[in-house]
Parts: structure tokens; C-alpha cells; sequence
């Protein structure tokens, strides 16, 4: 039987292309998005990938979400992917702090990603073993803030990463491991094109981090070449 990989923000980038590699390693897959319709990259995957399930997943009203409209394969997931991000305004400084911004991103971030993995755990859809992996970014680190500013997403991030500790130890008798990652500078549409490298490259790379983690790594913050990344 195919493994099965649940992933949001498969779309676009860093998610579009988890998406193709998962495929090409003949997992089935269940690919969450804001607008499936205007998912055309994943349109045209699932023509010729009949392993591909697309479903629509607004990480802003989970509250009003039922699992069972997403129409997920029966099939137990193997992986859980929170590929699915919102930066904010960039260039934000103490001086320019905006409440309304700075919620919205802390519910895609940081709230959506811990509320999921709930759902998802409530309704039994996580296999056993099962690995849940969380995009992060260097910037929640806080041995690695020298620079200041980015209130919105570095607080998001650095809060998606407690999560992802706590998890590591409340779901172990479960058999679920948890990984936070940290995908490097990559050429999205977040990224820009100044990033120092391209999706491919990334995905790849964090693919072997979570193939190869061990439960003594559980709860860790990894980046795509290997390295852990201090708190």
C-alpha cells in the first residue's frame, strides 16, 4: 500500500513541490489549498496522478471546517506536512505595529498548524507510526536573532516551534514523532528572488531530514541540510 502524505499550501513553492517529489515516490497524496480552482500547477498533476487529491482548506476558519469535506482517503496519513505560511508586511519596526496583521499571521503560522494536527489526531487519521513536520524558519530562533525587528513572523515561528516541542513529548506514547524545519533562504514567492537557493534543492533536502529522524530527535529544529538549529 502507497503511503499517504497530507500537506497545506501545496499550491505553490516550497508546497508544490513536496507535492511532485511525494508523487514521484509513488505516495498518495492529499494536497490542501486556499482556491483548488486556481491551483493549476495541481490540476495538471492530478491528470496524469490518479494518487493526487486536492482539497480546500482555508487555515483562517478551521473553526467552520469539517475533515470530512475535505474528502480524505481513507487510507491512515503517514505524514502531515505544515508547509502553509503567511509573512506579513516586511520592513515592519517597533514603531509600525499592527494588531489586525499581526493575528492573521499567527493563525496561519502558529494556531492553524497546532488546531489541525488536533483535528486530524481526533478523527484518527494518523497512522502509527506517523511524522509530523512543520516548516519553521531560522527566524524563530532566538539564539539567531541579531538583527531585531520582524515582530509578526519571527514571533510566529518561534511559537510554531514550542509547539512543536510540546507535541514531540505529548504524542510519543502515540508513536508520532514531530519535526520543526527550517527550509534555508529559498526562491519563492515569500523568499523573493534574491534567495540563495531553489525549492527543489530545499524539498529535497528536508525530505531526507524527515525520512531519516529518529525518535531521540522528535521534537527538534532541523534545517534542510541536517543541522540543528539552536532555540
Amino acid at each position: 500500500m502507497h503511503k499517504h502524505l497530507f500537506i497545506t499550501g501545496a499550491n505553490r513553492g516550497i508546497g508544490h513541490c513536496f507535492v511532485k517529489e511525494y508523487l514521484s515516490s509513488g505516495w498518495q497524496v492529499t494536497a490542501c489549498c486556499r482556491d483548488p480552482s486556481k491551483a493549476t500547477q495541481l490540476l495538471e498533476f492530478q491528470q496524469t496522478n490518479t494518487q493526487l487529491v486536492i482539497a480546500k482548506l482555508d487555515l483562517e476558519q478551521l473553526e467552520q471546517t469539517n475533515l470530512n469535506s475535505l474528502k480524505i482517503p481513507k487510507q491512515k496519513i503517514d505524514l502531515v506536512i505544515h508547509n502553509a505560511g503567511y509573512y506579513g508586511p516586511k520592513g515592519v519596526n517597533f514603531a509600525e505595529i499592527n494588531l489586525h496583521e499581526w493575528r492573521k499571521v499567527l493563525e496561519v503560522n502558529t494556531i492553524a498548524p497546532l488546531a489541525l494536527t488536533h483535528q486530524l489526531f481526533q478523527a484518527a487519521h494518523l497512522s502509527n507510526p506517523c511524522t509530523i513536520a512543520f516548516v519553521s524558519s531560522k527566524v524563530g530562533s532566538m539564539a539567531d536573532n541579531r538583527s531585531g525587528g520582524g515582530y509578526y513572523y519571527r514571533s510566529s515561528k518561534a511559537a510554531l516551534n514550542s509547539i512543536v516541542k510540546s507535541l514531540a513529548i505529548d504524542l510519543v506514547s502515540h508513536n508520532i514523532k514531530t519535526v520543526a524545519l527550517h527550509p534555508g533562504w529559498v526562491k519563492t514567492d515569500m523568499g523573493g528572488p534574491n534567495a540563495l537557493i531553489d525549492p527543489e534543492t530545499s524539498v529535497i533536502g528536508m525530505q531526507q531530514v524527515i525520512s531519516s529522524l529518529t525518535e531521540q530527535q522528535s521534537g527538534s529544529f532541523i534545517d534542510y541540510q541536517g543541522k540543528t538549529i539552536p532555540w
